[in-house]
């Protein structure tokens, strides 16, 4: 007797290897993707805004990285003791004007130039719901709708869900932008499984069912356009609580591997999984604690590990073995 139904996601035609350059935007989900690409030593450059949740937020910041944005300090808000930008998640607030204008301006110029050569980018919605300011908002005139509210008074917001066409819309718009920008660009959209229960229940679903419609509206219409199902293989495969952690709201350790490799099998070309293997074993040794860090048998096991990792940067110089190097030197 059957008690789960397991289904594998349609694979790529042009894989992932460790060659590409990547870019993931998006929430926090796709965070737990791309740090696990760094840690198996993909080119990867994640979230130059931060976190970002519904889709109005990833299209505002896809059009200021093309068009390589520069922001003042007139276009901050001073709330709770620091300066905020409405674009962009709390790690770029400072206390300093100048400190947060200067990150912004930096990482929205490493976006620029990333993107214009990125292989890959993988685009994650959470949302679609939108908190467009009022005008009881602080500096409400820079931007319609805030990507992080930083824990701001509730009556700065108007909270909607966007409809169908608006969606379509806005995909078609990002992807015609990215394309032109960048003719070579594979992108690859996904539906974050984390459930936004604060909208409720059924709002959450109406919003995971309008971005799936959409994005799937978007991969019929464009070439080089793909979705990766992370949110079925959660809310459809894995169908348990016990794959949540405790605030039942975000995919626990269990789920997110479960997900991760169901990724690695549809996404990443072959030659790039067995190097992954490789960098697990030296990942694992890296974390091995010594009984004895003096002793001749940890001194020939940090040589043999260093032998591995100069072969591994010698044969495939576009990968950064560094910090290896220097670890089992």
């Amino acid at each position: 007797m059957e008690f789960h139904l397991e289904f594998i996601p349609k694979p790529l035609n042009d894989k992932i290897s460790h060659c590409h350059k990547l870019m993931l935007m998006g929430s926090c989900f796709t965070e737990n993707i791309g740090d696990k690409l760094l840690a198996h030593k993909f080119r990867v450059l994640q979230n130059p805004n931060g976190i970002l949740f519904n889709p109005v937020s990833v299209r505002n910041a896809i059009e200021n990285y093309v068009n390589k944005k520069v922001i003042f300090p007139s276009d901050l808000f001073y709330l709770n003791e620091c300066f905020h930008s409405w674009d962009h998640h709390s790690r770029f607030s400072s206390r300093v004007a100048d400190i947060a204008v200067n990150n912004i301006n930096q990482s929205t110029e490493t976006a620029h130039e990333y993107l214009k050569t990125a292989d890959v980018l993988m685009i994650t919605y959470g949302s679609a719901w939108i908190y467009e300011l009022t005008g009881k908002a602080a500096n409400a005139a820079t931007m319609g709708v805030a990507a992080n509210n930083h824990k701001a008074p509730a009556d700065w917001f108007n909270r909607r869900l966007m409809m169908p066409d608006e969606l379509r819309a806005n995909l078609n718009a990002v992807i015609s932008k990215l394309q032109t920008f960048n003719p070579q660009l594979k992108i690859l959209f996904t539906i974050s499984p984390v459930r936004h229960l604060r909208e409720g229940f059924v709002e959450n679903n109406r919003s995971k069912a309008a971005l799936i419609a959409a994005v799937h509206d978007a991969v019929e219409k464009f070439e080089n356009v793909y979705y990766f199902p992370a949110y079925e293989l959660v809310i459809d495969d894995l169908r348990d609580y016990r794959f949540y952690a405790e605030d039942m709201v975000h995919p626990n350790y269990a789920a997110t591997n479960y997900v991760w490799e169901k990724f690695v099998g549809s996404c990443i070309d072959e030659p790039s999984q067995q190097l992954m293997k490789i960098i697990n074993e030296i990942n694992a040794a890296k974390s091995h604690k010594p009984f004895n860090p003096e002793s001749a048998a940890h001194a020939a096991f940090k040589a043999k590990n260093l032998e591995k990792v100069l072969f591994l940067a010698e044969k495939f110089p576009y990968i950064n073995f560094e910090v290896e190097k220097l670890f089992f030197a």
